[in-house]
């Protein structure tokens, strides 16, 4: 027998197409993995802690993202990032799979400097575009979990990496929610280093989490209307019946004789008398030709009151859509065209923030501005999840500014350390020292914004726009052995010695708790005392928690009053088990909760 050469077809199965790589499989699992930290609240470092519903989150992007799945599925309508280009030069994480948290400390600088994952990526090292598809892959995956369904993602990119991007997404969002590429002119000179040509171009890749439901790109309104002809020369020849008053004239009023009125290629036949009264036709009349809609759309414009208008003889009817009619945005960004800044104009903003270049490449905020404007709303959240110096926060709180909306944002940046020997960084560690802040990214990116909201409200926005953000900075959880799987809470909330870890504080516990049961960051948190202990309302009664001592059966039946005060559907209590002085009194505690309609109670 015959053995049937390699590549002939008899030994192998259906060939289809397929884009993989190299760790591709374990990369995907990363996406899946559950995680090992929390979210510790810092009001210290935030803007108006109590008010605000903006986030900024310092910690591994892919960690927080794992994090924030149950608080917000489905809830962002637009996510912006501006990853590494993969330059070779520009930094790769290097996720660690088994040791999350460890990896974290160690890249954050905060274990030992051998740690850190500023590295270069050289062509030469054989996993030029492995080591970067394996960052972006498990990213991607759990960022399409956040985006509403009618929500959208925006990649900013060049051509290191453009293609792989491009097979990537189709992969993670289908390439049926392709929604196109924004070709942005980022220089007003190009350069011609390392390049056959100059470049002054780069891209930002839009997909759709379902492109059936997200809306077109807008790029304001049209402001006098725009006409769109009946008429369309080559298309099957059709009589539409215009009803009476249907259309409205701009010659004199006059009766006009059934006619044919074509010429120029432009085949059109009158075939009743029209009276025009007042610019409006008295009468209903035909109008045979080519057309571009039919009958049914015709009658669709009249049930509308659309603006069907007959400017002169000959007829040629026009559908003039209202002023307030979306203007769908171009793919092209240029200053010149649409006014999209530069990356000049981005380096003169930062100087005029912070007196020194403290960043380089930054995206200017106009660019963020005329993003967020073209996808989203009054009341939606826009996140980015590779912050940088918060270019797109600036750009929500400009836009909020302009046209009165309360877009919240959330951003995520590793606090990732600025280098000491790197000349571009001299500025931000100059700038870092003289502020007594830490050296790192993060720091650059919160001090952005609140120049940029102390900017704004200099103009007089204060007072109705939110300028604020509430800071929160990964690490490991507060509970010791804790299971961060929803499915098994009351398993892993074990009724033992003190789980709480010495150095956390309540807020610690109150936080990671929220996140635990889906709950938004931005919630408002409320400390009352009930038989003198600190408990912690989170919303209108969502959840009520008390980690304090002595807890016994007064406090369990101020929290049953409480719930009814609240009028709280669907209360949820956790109680520190530690926090009991017997068992009895845990039991009878746990018991009036639930004869007071309180179904889930859980000791940690």
């Amino acid at each position: 027998m015959q053995t049937p050469e390699p590549g002939t077809g008899s030994d192998l199965g259906p060939e289809r197409y397929s884009f993989t790589w190299n760790g591709k499989r374990r990369a995907g699992l990363l996406a899946t993995a559950p995680s090992a930290g929390t979210l510790r609240p810092c009001p210290e470092q935030s803007v108006q802690w109590e008010t605000t519903r903006n986030l900024f989150i310092e910690g591994d992007n892919l960690e927080v993202l794992r994090l924030l799945q149950s608080s917000y599925h489905k809830r962002v309508k637009m996510i912006y990032i501006d990853p590494p280009y993969n330059t070779g030069q520009d930094f790769v994480y290097r996720d660690d799979y088994t040791e999350s948290i460890s990896n974290y400390l160690r890249v954050t600088g905060q274990a030992d400097e051998a740690g850190r994952r500023l590295s270069a990526n050289p062509e030469t090292s054989g996993r030029y575009h492995t080591d970067w598809l394996n960052m972006m892959y498990p990213r991607l995956k759990l960022a399409r979990n956040l985006l509403r369904d009618d929500g959208v993602i925006a990649i900013s990119i060049d051509d290191h990496e453009l293609a792989n991007l491009r097979k990537m997404c189709d992969e993670v969002f289908g390439e049926e929610n392709f929604c196109g590429i924004f070709v942005w002119e980022k220089k007003k000179k190009p350069s011609f280093l390392d390049s056959n040509m100059g470049g002054v171009t780069e891209y930002i890749m839009c997909f759709a989490r379902n492109r059936a439901q997200s809306p077109p790109f807008g790029a304001g309104s049209v402001q006098d209307g725009k006409k769109y002809p009946f008429n369309n020369a080559g298309n099957g020849v059709q009589t539409l019946t215009f009803p009476a008053g249907s259309v409205r004239f701009g010659c004199d009023d006059q009766v006009v004789a059934a006619q044919d009125m074509s010429e120029g290629g432009i085949h059109t036949e009158l075939l009743d008398d029209v009276t025009i009264v007042n610019g409006r036709n008295a009468d209903s009349f035909r109008l045979r030709g080519e057309w571009r809609y039919s009958q049914q759309k015709l009658d669709e414009f009249v049930e509308e009151a659309a603006d069907i208008v007959i400017s002169k003889l000959p007829f040629r009817p026009n559908y003039v859509s209202r002023s307030d009619e979306l203007k769908k945005t171009s793919n092209l960004l240029s200053y010149r065209t649409n006014g999209v800044p530069t990356y000049e104009d981005a380096t003169q903003e930062i100087r005029r923030l912070f007196g020194a270049d403290v960043m380089s490449y930054p995206k200017p905020s106009g660019l963020m501005k005329y993003l967020v404007r073209a996808m989203t709303g009054d009341g939606d959240i826009v996140m980015d999840f590779f912050a940088g110096s918060a270019s797109t926060a600036h750009g929500v709180m400009l836009q909020n500014s302009e046209d009165g909306c309360n877009r919240r944002y959330i951003m995520v940046q590793l606090p990732e350390p600025l280098r000491p020997g790197d000349a571009q960084s001299k500025p931000a560690l100059e700038f870092c020292r003289a502020h007594g802040v830490s050296p790192t990214i993060a720091e650059i990116g919160k001090e952005r914004i609140r120049r940029a909201a102390a900017e704004i409200a200099s103009k007089g926005e204060a007072a109705r726009l939110d300028l604020g953000f509430r800071v929160f900075r990964f690490d490991s959880s507060n509970i010791r052995q804790w299971d961060s799987d929803p499915s098994s809470l009351e398993e892993s909330l074990l009724c033992a010695a003190e789980r709480i870890k010495d150095d956390r504080r309540d807020a610690d516990v109150i936080y990671e708790l929220v996140l635990k049961y889906g709950l938004d960051l931005a919630t408002c948190v409320e400390r009352q005392e009930i038989d003198g202990k600190a408990v912690y309302i989170v919303g209108a009664g969502d959840l009520v928690v008390c980690v304090a001592d002595h807890i016994n059966l007064r406090l369990a039946e101020g929290i049953a009053r409480l719930r009814a005060e609240l009028a709280a559907a669907q209360m949820q209590v956790v109680l520190r088990d530690a926090g009991f002085d017997s068992d009895a009194d845990r039991v009878n505690a746990v018991h009036v909760l639930r004869l007071a309609g309180i179904e889930s109670v859980k000791t940690l």
